[in-house]
């Protein structure tokens, strides 16, 4: 079924063919078009479905449709889908909810669950523990095979993974890992201890996002265990929710090479307001920045009424933010998959002198030519060719070694990306257009 289909049919009130059609579909899907629908129609649709199905879908919307459904089902609805929520994203759910939602929530919750909750919100946000769940498969290092089988087998229903469990020791410090392939392989009698993985990866509750991601992409993991500052172990965090982190980081950087101030609302569901908000800050900023290009234009006005060269700046800025623009991208993006470190700056820095000349002599020599066929003048062909060496090589130089600094100084280097760096070239462009200009045609 496609959006218009089930439209059709909703506009028609036939809710019994609705129901039947989407019985038959993955959950994932169903939560697709759920997404596309208005919100109270997106209601009518989820109440039409199944309960056991409807848990499932609810756990595939994202977190802004599942705080909007939140709010219009009954408390009964309402327990039912916190009973089939994975605790991670339980918490996930109650971060956007608005208050009245939290306290329905809250209510209908065990004494147990309400500390655990609470002890979740107070971890800092994009932190491993905001991120971890404690739905994980915890074993003993005392514990057979048989013995450690039959708890996966009691548990597991209700765990995030079974696929790796971990063992603890006195006081839940983690003490190693054992996947399940292991356990089946292994003798029954085997114990634990004696066949599990002692050298462990973790993170810590208070590890940013980032570095939690990049050890995922490092090691191949589907599940990574969380410990706190006495190394006890206090959840897990998987794969599925590391996805999320990079499609999020990803978005951010994308935001941030535009000159926008990061948001998590969708653009299509952000009001004007907001969006004219977060993108007003960096144009100040930058309107005020190109002051400085009005500032050397102006110092330099009368060489540029003297001989025409106003005709030529356009082309070099051009040239000069583009150049830099490519170079910031490719080191960012280095940066953010870890193959490019502070320690490899002056490689780095290398690498863009060499490629800003090659890229800067090819223009420059293409525009001597085009230059000189075109208006016959040597020295503006010359003064020209210069220009776009010295500013390529510059901007690729500026490019390839400011986001490397911001990481340094603990900054997003997406904010060094290609409007921020199109200032910086566009007036180091005029002081060498006109420093070549006035030593060749004054």
């Amino acid at each position: 079924m496609d959006i218009k289909t089930l439209q059709d049919l909703l506009d028609t009130r036939r809710f019994s063919e609705i129901r039947n059609q989407l019985s038959d579909m993955q959950e994932a899907d169903i939560a697709e078009l759920l997404e596309d629908l208005r919100i109270r129609e997106s209601l009518l649709v989820f109440r039409l479905l199944p309960k056991e199905i409807a848990a499932e879908v609810f756990s595939f919307l994202d977190v802004d449709r599942q705080s909007k459904l939140s709010s219009l089902v009954s408390d009964q609805e309402l327990i039912e889908l916190m009973d089939e929520l994975n605790f991670d994203d339980k918490i996930d759910l109650i971060e956007e909810v608005p208050a009245n939602v939290v306290k329905r929530i809250l209510q209908h919750s065990n004494d147990t669950e309400r500390t655990l909750i609470n002890q979740f919100l107070n971890y800092p946000d994009d932190s491993a523990g905001s991120l971890m769940t404690i739905e994980f498969v915890g074993l003993k290092k005392e514990m057979t095979v048989s013995k450690a089988m039959a708890t996966i087998r009691q548990t597991g229903v209700d765990k995030e993974t079974i696929y790796t469990s971990y063992v603890t020791g006195h006081k839940r410090t983690l003490e190693g890992i054992i996947s399940l392939k292991d356990l089946v392989l292994s003798d029954t009698e085997a114990i634990i201890g004696d066949i599990m993985e002692t050298d462990v990866i973790f993170v810590n509750t208070h590890d940013d996002q980032e570095y939690i991601a990049e050890v995922f992409k490092k090691y191949d993991f589907l599940s990574l265990p969380v410990v706190d500052n006495e190394n006890r172990l206090v959840g897990i965090i998987t794969i599925d929710d590391i996805v999320d982190v990079i499609e999020e980081e990803t978005t951010e950087d994308f935001q941030r090479m535009a000159a926008i101030e990061p948001t998590e609302i969708d653009y299509l569901e952000a009001s004007t307001t907001v969006l004219a908000k977060k993108r007003l800050p960096w144009l100040v900023i930058l309107m005020f920045s190109a002051y400085l290009t009005e500032m050397v234009m102006n110092g330099n006005n009368h060489l540029i009424v003297q001989f025409a060269l106003a005709i030529y700046t356009p082309m070099l800025m051009s040239t000069g933010g583009n150049a830099g623009a490519q170079s910031a991208t490719l080191v960012i993006r280095s940066i953010t998959l870890g193959d490019i470190k502070f320690k490899d700056f002056f490689q780095v820095l290398w690498k863009e002198i060499r490629v800003g000349l090659m890229v800067g002599a090819t223009l420059g020599v293409l525009n001597c030519i085009r230059i000189f066929i075109t208006n016959g003048d040597i020295y503006r062909a010359v003064m020209v060719g210069l220009t776009l060496i010295c500013t390529t090589t510059f901007a690729a130089i500026i490019g390839g070694t400011l986001p490397i600094v911001a990481k340094k100084l603990k900054l997003d280097p997406a904010i060094m990306a290609s409007p921020l760096i199109t200032t910086i070239v566009d007036v180091t462009t005029l002081l060498i257009f006109f420093r070549i200009a006035t030593l060749i045609l004054a």
